[in-house]
């Protein structure tokens, strides 16, 4: 059934594009540009599976229908410490990267054949457009770079991805559902957080536990474990990890050959400097609760065995962020930096954001415009729209509200003013008009309300009437 449901879908996916296939040739192409490389982040690459013996391909990241079934098959591997690689557990197929559109088709869309819903799979689709109509062409000043990225990133030459030299936090939860979906990849250790870097706000692993004395007496503690001091726990908890492929369990413990090669790539990564004649700006993403200590178990229900917690949801201590990654960690990258700009927008989602279009837009001297300044930027987001027209015997009223949304710098966030303390501002503006032979006569009213907000944020609101009258 499932089989039959993905050949419906894919067949009318099919008709639909062929129905709104348009032309792309491109009108507009600026030779002056700076060539751009896109880099993808984890699981941003379409993969494929490669049959050794017929050479047929079939995309196994990203697909919608039997993902789970065709990841375990096809994606499943295990790491070879000698080489520093995670190897396929099939051994009939291997997994490479499509390189179409000199490398933009494995980072555009992650499902081609999705024209339903696509808006779900979309990932460095709109900012390619974007950059296509400022004058950038495919493979002339525009390129992608996508990657296997089960593989180490130290092997995939990703080091020039911000959020690669960023230390991440990730739960104990998180990381046991991690590897059991991507067995033994570099890339998931590559993602904890750095043993040694200098915190502003250290990221904890808190757990309620049980113990009993050396009398038989139990009693309820909260420990708390900084980075290095978690790895022994993350070790215990996943001691009896295991899955089932083919129809034998593999066991799946915290691999240690696996945890010495990240630490050694984060040694790399740190130390990485940016060359001289090379300018780096770092865009993150803001004001979204983004997970950054967690805590299993409580006073009342305390963790008995730690190899309970990859089964047990935990309580999140939230920051600011984009959702994934936190402020502080998008901007520990450790390089020198020409601007750093917060913009509010979750991980994925700030791709698509059109305040960080006009900002690459600017910083790629693709703009022509001296005077912009990303720093103190500002972009209106139309949210509401309402016109109403009536007309009786000669009158004509029309009636408009019209509603935006600024964000830009918070130009009180450093003054401590209380957002309750802050007044709306409030104008009106009113016009007229008579024709010379007073046949005809407009008049118009408007009130505008502007709202200061959270974040940098104003709240705009019209109102407007107009009312013409003819003899």
């Amino acid at each position: 059934m499932a089989v039959l449901l993905d050949d419906i879908v894919k067949s009318v996916e099919h008709l639909l594009k062929l129905i709104s296939k348009n032309s792309k040739e491109q009108s507009y192409v600026d030779p002056t540009l700076d060539p751009v490389l896109l880099v993808p982040g984890i699981a941003g690459s379409i993969l494929n599976a490669v049959d050794n013996k017929t050479g047929k391909k079939e995309r196994v990241w990203v697909r919608i229908l039997a993902a789970d079934h065709e990841f375990r098959d096809k994606l499943w591997s295990r790491f070879d410490p000698a080489t520093g690689r995670s190897v396929t557990l099939d051994t009939d197929t291997h997994i490479e990267v499509p390189q179409d559109r000199y490398g933009l088709y494995a980072i555009d869309m992650l499902d081609p054949d999705m024209v339903i819903g696509s808006d779900c799979v979309y990932y460095f689709h709109d900012m390619i457009v974007e950059f296509l109509k400022w004058g950038y062409q495919e493979g002339t000043t525009l390129f992608g770079f996508g990657y296997d990225f089960r593989q180490s990133n130290r092997l995939s030459l990703v080091s020039v991805f911000d959020s690669l030299l960023t230390p991440v936090s990730l739960s104990v939860s998180q990381f046991g559902k991690l590897i059991a979906m991507l067995i033994e990849c570099p890339s998931i250790y590559e993602l904890m957080a750095c043993l040694d870097f200098k915190w502003e706000h250290i990221p904890r692993l808190e757990i309620w536990r049980q113990k009993c004395d050396d009398d038989g007496n139990s009693r309820v503690m909260l420990e708390s474990y900084p980075p290095a001091e978690s790895i022994p726990i993350l070790m215990e908890a996943l001691s009896v990890n295991k899955v089932t492929y083919d129809g034998a369990d593999i066991s799946l413990p915290f691999n240690t050959e696996i945890l010495k090669w990240a630490n050694e790539t984060r040694k790399l990564m740190s130390c990485a400097e940016v060359p001289s004649q090379i300018k780096f700006y770092n865009i993150y993403g803001t004001s979204y609760k983004t997970p950054h200590s967690v805590c299993y178990g409580s006073k009342d229900a305390p963790v008995s065995e730690l190899q309970q917690l990859p089964t047990l949801a935990g309580n999140y201590i939230y920051v600011d962020g984009d959702g994934t990654v936190p402020v502080e960690s998008s901007k520990a990258d450790g390089l020198r930096a020409e601007a750093r700009v917060g913009v509010p927008g979750d991980h994925r989602g700030i791709l698509c954001d059109r305040h960080v279009f006009r900002i690459l837009k600017h910083w790629l001297k693709a703009d022509h415009d001296p005077f912009y300044n990303p720093l103190n930027d500002y972009v209106i987001l139309p949210t509401a729209f309402d016109i109403e027209t009536i007309k009786t015997k000669g009158l004509e009223v029309t009636s408009l509200r019209e509603e935006w949304e600024i964000v830009g710098e918070d130009q009180d966030q450093d003054q401590g003013e209380d957002m309750a303390e802050r007044k709306p501002l409030v104008g009106s503006i009113s016009v007229s008009r008579v024709a010379g032979d007073k046949s005809l006569q407009e008049e118009a009213h408007a009130t505008v309300i502007v709202e200061p907000q959270n974040e940098g944020k104003k709240h705009v609101e019209l109102n407007a009437v107009s009312i013409s009258a003819s003899a």
